[in-house]
């Protein structure tokens, strides 16, 4: 099957542990997004927490959690960026320092129903809180009170903002009743009502004192005079408007269509584009390209959040897909894109030249590659159903996705980065579930399906070649050169061997088998497993086929006269993935109850099990250099795992030559008799016995009790609670009683029971020093009694000696 690799002739290294380095798991699950004021962290709500994310990276740096655990209705991040105040469902609002993380402050929030928004006043003194019982809060957040309960609203107040201006102590509130209401703080009174929408107001935007911008979802926007209150100007956008930002008035915004000054705002809504539009003229005057697979299904691309992020220079933008997104300002060019939240992951492999990105197939027609230094994630269109599996060709440039919808495509990813869709192919009568790619060249691509039959493609070679690819503008049509009914039921998984002239599939109908790549022809049957088969891999370096199945097993079976090899028993749920590491000596395999088992081919043991997931895990990949493995699974999570076997030998020779030179050094104190330098090192070895050693080389000293006392006392307090604590061991043991109950004498002695009191661990000392203690004096007792007893018969045996002696006298 596969030629010899010449590598195998160097000694393989046996991998014995992985660490999980990062996780890529859903942070944002709908509501308001906020960016700090310096740019460089986002908050995003999730359930019951609200995590901080580093925009640049994208990297989850912590969450604020609430204790009762209920979702977060709404939270708010003051000006200053130094709070951050949250509204949940047990209608509490707590106040954050959110750099440490840490909760300052948590009280009520008076409303009978959950806040639905919230927003600070530009002094950050002044909290306004909108609720779901048709109310509005004032809280005072330097004296803790609420300043101003504001009726009048009509159902759940969603939006709220205060006048920028702090002279005129104004707030702006809109609910279901589609009206903008004007507050008055310093009476507590509604000043005016701005009627003019039929639908609800998604933002409001502030252009200058006297001039107010509100969107709605019923397509128009409008600006508003905050002198008459009274309409200006209606624009009608001729979508569902999220939200409407004004552009700055300086800066140069060229190439978004604005010309001259004036009034301009960008909307994003229902379309899933962002548009700019002058007021004065109402028209859009910039709109951007709206991609082909857009056009079809806008609805799910719609664009539910956006704001200008002025620290970055950037317009960030969220779809109803969880995606965030950030273009620039002065050209609505993406600059990142980042995905929140990522449903269930049905596979995912490594991908780029260097292994630097990884592709991953969730639970849509949508694919994601993500870009593992930053976590910019691209989102490619092109399957119009769920995406089942995916496989990347040996060069990392090319590679093949199947889905539900009957077809399998063919991707590139160019030199930036970017990656298209230059394939296609149909065929399949039902969806296409296992796909796997020619290990030489970039030759062919076999799919395997719920119609249970096997396709092979051919791939151009104007697909491989990067000047001709690059020319491609639409995906190019394939025909499959092969097809082959191969099981009665649906095909889990297929594998391509390493030198490309066979392949496996593994299906439901408990059957692996194996086919010549040539011509399809069926070369032999693998039969054994008690369930269905979930995959099939072909070792790197042996005649060997290692299958997987839902009856728990793993099993390695013989190319030659097709025999069951080996057997790996560990798993108690279905084996859903499996892959060769360290060169073919051994197996990762993942299961659907979310553990990672590596296998030792040759021992057949299980070296590690790793608990790295809550779910099944559907994707398994390990990178070209082999010390580093990525999984997915269906909780939503992207975990990579790297190989710190060479890290942990190493750290275990270090502290065991540290070892060596303490006890070495420890030696050398005692020969000097530098007793309390040696019983300092024996505590930090964390050895009851070698501080045992210790104690015993000082009692062994004239005056030994004088000096162990003196030793003792001068020990640091942790020092102490460390000895206390080995005591208690020697204590068990009779044979070294007598130097703990030495060492616990000079304790009692120079520590008042206050002080004692403050030791770590001193009730369960305690605890245990008593009955051991009392067994110890009981048996110097009778120890005692015995030799009282002793000495009164040999006190006897002497009179009657000497009463002998005078009778014998002459």
């Amino acid at each position: 099957m596969a030629d010899t690799d010449p590598a195998a002739a160097v000694p393989v290294r046996f991998k014995s542990n992985y660490a999980a380095t990062r996780k890529i798991e859903p942070f944002y699950k709908g509501g308001r997004i906020q960016i700090s004021r310096d740019g460089k962290f986002m908050f995003c709500p999730c359930g019951s927490k609200v995590n901080v994310v580093d925009v640049e990276t994208g990297a989850l740096l912590h969450s604020l959690q609430q204790e009762e655990e209920e979702d977060v209705t709404a939270f708010v991040l003051s000006p200053d960026d130094e709070v951050l105040v949250t509204g949940s469902r047990a209608l509490l609002l707590r106040r954050w320092h959110w750099r440490e993380p840490s909760c300052e402050r948590t009280w009520r929030a008076v409303h009978t129903a959950p806040v639905a928004t919230m927003a600070f006043d530009p002094t950050a003194t002044l909290l306004a809180t909108g609720g779901c019982d048709s109310t509005i809060k004032i809280w005072d957040m330097t004296k803790h009170y609420c300043t101003h309960n504001l009726k009048g609203s009509s159902g759940v107040v969603h939006l709220v903002e205060f006048h920028p201006d702090l002279s005129r102590l104004q707030l702006f509130s809109s609910c279901i009743d589609y009206k903008i209401r004007i507050w008055d703080l310093s009476s507590s009174k509604c000043l005016a009502v701005l009627e003019g929408h039929f639908s609800a107001v998604t933002s409001l935007a502030f252009a200058d004192g006297n001039s107010l911008l509100s969107s709605g979802r019923d397509k128009i926007c409008m600006v508003w005079d905050l002198e008459t209150r009274q309409s200006k100007r209606t624009i009608p956008v001729y979508e569902t408007v999220e939200a409407a930002v004004l552009l700055p008035e300086k800066g140069d915004f060229s190439q978004l269509g604005v010309k001259k000054q004036g009034l301009h705002f960008v909307t994003a809504g229902s379309k899933g584009v962002l548009r700019v539009w002058d007021v004065a003229t109402a028209a859009c005057v910039h709109s951007q390209a709206v991609p082909f697979t857009l056009r079809e299904e806008p609805s799910e691309h719609s664009l539910s959040q956006c704001q200008f992020v002025p620290a970055r220079n950037e317009i960030l933008t969220v779809s109803m897909e969880h995606n965030i997104v950030f273009y620039d300002a002065h050209s609505l060019q993406l600059r990142k894109q980042l995905t929140g939240y990522n449903e269930e992951v049905l596979d995912v492999k490594f991908l780029g030249p260097g292994d630097s990105h990884i592709v991953v197939a969730t639970n849509s027609p949508q694919l994601k590659v993500f870009e593992l230094a930053t976590s910019h994630c691209q989102i490619l269109y092109g399957h119009t159903e769920t995406i089942l599996a995916l496989d990347v060709f040996r060069k990392g440039l090319m590679f093949v996705t199947c889905a539900k919808d009957r077809s399998m495509r063919v991707w590139r990813m160019g030199k930036a980065g970017r990656v298209t869709c230059v394939a296609q192919g149909l065929g399949h009568a039902h969806g296409v579930g296992a796909v796997a790619c020619s290990r030489l060249k970039e030759s062919f691509v076999v799919t395997s399906s719920q119609d249970c039959t096997i396709k092979i493609w051919n791939i151009p070679e104007s697909l491989t070649s990067k000047a001709k690819a690059a020319l491609i503008s639409s995906p190019e049509p394939l025909h499959a050169r092969v097809t082959e009914r191969g099981h009665d039921k649906d095909i889990n998984s297929v594998a391509v061997s390493p030198n490309d002239k066979l392949l496996a599939t593994g299906s439901q109908d408990r059957l692996a088998k194996l086919w010549s790549c040539s011509d399809c022809s069926l070369l032999g049957v693998f039969s054994g497993h008690k369930r269905g088969i979930w995959c099939v891999q072909f070792s790197p370096v042996d005649q060997v086929l290692a299958t997987s199945s839902a009856d728990g097993t793993l099993k390695l079976w013989g190319l030659r006269d097709f025999s069951c090899l080996k057997t790996f028993e560990g798993h108690d749920a279905s084996v859903l993935k499996i892959i060769f590491v360290s060169r073919g000596a051994q197996l990762l395999s993942s299961g659907s109850d979310g553990l990672l088992k590596l296998w030792t081919i040759k021992t057949n043991e299980c070296v590690k099990t790793l608990d790295g997931h809550e779910d099944k895990i559907w994707g398994l990949h390990s990178n070209k250099k082999d010390d580093m493995v990525v999984t997915a699974s269906s909780d939503s999570c992207i975990t990579l795992w790297q190989d710190v076997t060479e890290i942990e030998e190493k750290e275990a020779q270090a502290k065991q030559e540290e070892q060596i030179m303490k006890e070495q050094e420890l030696s050398n104190l005692l020969h000097e008799k530098r007793y309390l330098k040696a019983l300092c090192l024996a505590i930090s070895l964390d050895r009851p016995h070698t501080v045992l050693t210790v104690v015993k080389a000082i009692l062994r000293e004239p005056e030994g009790r004088r000096h162990l006392e003196e030793n003792i006392v001068r020990l640091r307090k942790d020092q102490k609670e460390a000895v206390l604590a080995f005591l208690v061991t020697w204590n068990t043991n009779s044979r070294n009683c007598h130097e703990a109950q030495a060492v616990m004498e000079t304790l009692l002695k120079h520590e008042a029971p206050d002080s004692l009191l403050q030791f770590s661990g001193i009730k369960s000392a305690v605890e245990s020093l008593l009955p051991y203690t009392e067994r110890h004096f009981q048996r110097l007792s009778r120890l005692l009694q015995a030799s009282t007893f002793i000495e009164f018969m040999w006190q006897n045996m002497r009179l009657a000696d000497v009463a002998q002696q005078d009778q014998g006298t002459p």
